[in-house]
């Protein structure tokens, strides 16, 4: 049973984080932020399929492998993305830094850049940023550690639980930032975990690939994968659980929804602070014949611009979801689908029923709506979150450059 408790990223034994002002961004706000585990701990990642990847995501792909690190370095306010050889240079540069003054292999070191693409990384400000973070690292830093990976996001994004392992108390916490460009293929996103629990890498890298497609696969925000976007997760062991070593036990199946829950639950958090938005919608279709169409079919609805569009202006044009259910690419028979917006049935069979207009317009002016679509040719579902369009969406990214 998992108890939600306080401490953000820091909450399991054996980590500290710092978050610092290194004058990357314009406003001057924290802008690097260091994870760092006492102890050696099992690494996974999940990166982004944007085959225009970042420098970061290059470097921590290969640190990854070794299956254990000691810390990860972010900043905010510029991407290395599209930036050459320079900017590879740059983000092993990062790990570089961080491996020494926290006097660990470079290879222990994951690096993640969020901001402006196409600019380079300064670099005399990073390497001051990097020394002064190390300098303070604390248990009580995950604040100022949230702080300095947010770019759009409005409000910082973390969650912390404490759950039981072979009847050790375990922890498990995970911070993220997201708001823009969300549309995780494996959002700009990134997201961190850290875990107490002794977990093989291997073993880890399992929950993660289950977590991940369950919640950060299961949104979107504006439909843009960014190349930027990575997921990872440090499992110290600093519990004193037994370790977790195959995927056949009670043990893995209770840490893997732990990890699920985390993610789930930052995933969640992203789309809420989706830029500009001002509605949290829930897309779950049921009746399909497999769970990879029943996402698909959500995922048409959760990415058209006229659905969205029409939460916005809280207007019940329900045509527009079963018009991005029909162009999905998924099996369906129009004699065979239901749809229900905020628990009122408006179609059936395929054709609209009898429905209170006054009360469904009171659903659509609600902060938190639910879509339920029902295919009626399968026993499987999915559910997706997303938001709506509005005009602030418009500005913030017809502005994000200047």
């Amino acid at each position: 049973m998992l108890k939600e408790i306080n401490g953000g990223i820091t909450a399991p034994k054996g980590f500290m984080a710092a978050g610092v002002k290194a004058g990357i961004k314009k406003s001057g706000k924290e802008d690097i932020a260091l994870i760092y585990s006492k102890t050696p701990a099992s690494v996974a990642a999940m990166f982004t399929t944007n085959a225009m990847a970042a420098a970061p995501v290059i470097v921590s792909r290969q640190a990854v492998k070794h299956g254990t690190a000691r810390a990860i370095v972010v900043n905010s306010g510029c991407a290395n993305a599209c930036t050459g050889p320079q900017g590879l240079a740059n983000a092993r540069a990062m790990a570089e830094l961080t491996a020494t003054v926290l006097g660990v292999a470079t290879h222990e070191v994951l690096v993640a850049s969020t901001g402006i693409i196409g600019v380079q990384l300064p670099m005399d400000k990073i390497a001051a940023g990097i020394k002064q973070a190390a300098a303070e690292l604390s248990e009580t830093g995950h604040e100022k550690a949230l702080q300095a990976i947010m770019t759009t996001d409005t409000f910082p994004k973390s969650c912390a639980y404490e759950f039981m392992l072979s009847g050790v108390p375990v922890r498990i916490a995970g911070m993220a930032k997201g708001a823009g460009m969300i549309h995780p293929n494996m959002a700009t996103m990134l997201a961190f975990v850290t875990t107490d629990a002794a977990v093989a890498a291997p073993v880890l890298k399992n929950a993660l690939s289950e977590a991940v497609n369950l919640s950060f696969n299961m949104i979107s925000v504006d439909g843009d994968t960014s190349t930027n976007d990575m997921v990872s997760v440090l499992a110290n062991g600093q519990a004193g659980a037994p370790v977790i070593d195959t995927v056949d036990s009670e043990e893995y199946r209770i840490f893997a929804d732990a990890l699920k829950a985390v993610c789930t639950n930052l995933a969640k958090q992203i789309v809420r602070d989706g830029e500009g938005a001002t509605k949290f919608l829930e897309i779950t279709v049921t009746g399909a014949e497999t769970f990879s169409q029943a996402k698909q079919a959500a995922m048409a609805v959760a990415k058209s611009p006229l659905v969205k569009t029409a939460f916005f202006g809280e207007d019940p044009n329900w045509g527009r979801i079963l018009c991005a259910v029909g162009y999905s690419g998924v099996p369906v028979k129009s004699e065979k689908t239901a749809l229900a917006i905020g628990g009122i049935s408006v179609v059936r069979s395929g054709m609209a029923t009898s429905f209170d207009e006054q009360a469904l317009r009171k659903v659509m002016s609600a902060r938190d709506i639910a879509i339920e679509i029902d295919l009626g040719l399968g026993p499987a579902a999915a559910t997706v979150w997303t938001c709506d369009f509005s005009y602030e969406y418009v500005k913030i990214n017809g502005e994000y450059h200047t």
